[in-house]
């Protein structure tokens, strides 16, 4: 399994960001191998991260290549302060399996 988390310092949103997101969101969604996704909002730092699991990285991959996600990385400054992206390869989990995770496939397995 891996994981891509996107971490950032939100300035204000406008239509297009919105529109950009929810299509990015939505696609990631249908692709083969997509798990499921997490957000957490810091209110104190003002920092906002999105994570979402994938069954492989090629998985992952479709999101990176997504023409949609390609518009959005060249117009983040708009939306976004500083950033930090993680890919990881998660080698286990412990405890209650799929706590925080939103749209998780039907049938599939919680991350």
């Amino acid at each position: 399994m891996f994981t891509s988390t996107f971490i950032f310092e939100a300035k204000p949103y406008d239509d297009e960001f919105h529109r950009l997101n929810d299509e990015i969101a939505a696609r990631a969604r249908a692709i083969p191998g997509f798990l499921g996704e997490e957000s957490w909002t810091n209110d104190d730092s003002g920092l906002h991260s999105e994570g979402y699991y994938w069954d492989s990285r090629e998985a992952l991959q479709h999101l990176i290549g997504m023409d949609t996600h390609r518009e959005a990385k060249r117009l983040h400054e708009r939306w976004i302060g500083a950033y930090r992206i993680v890919i990881g390869e998660v080698i286990g989990t412990y405890g209650q399996p799929g706590l925080g995770l939103e749209h998780v496939p039907a049938g599939g397995d919680a991350a």
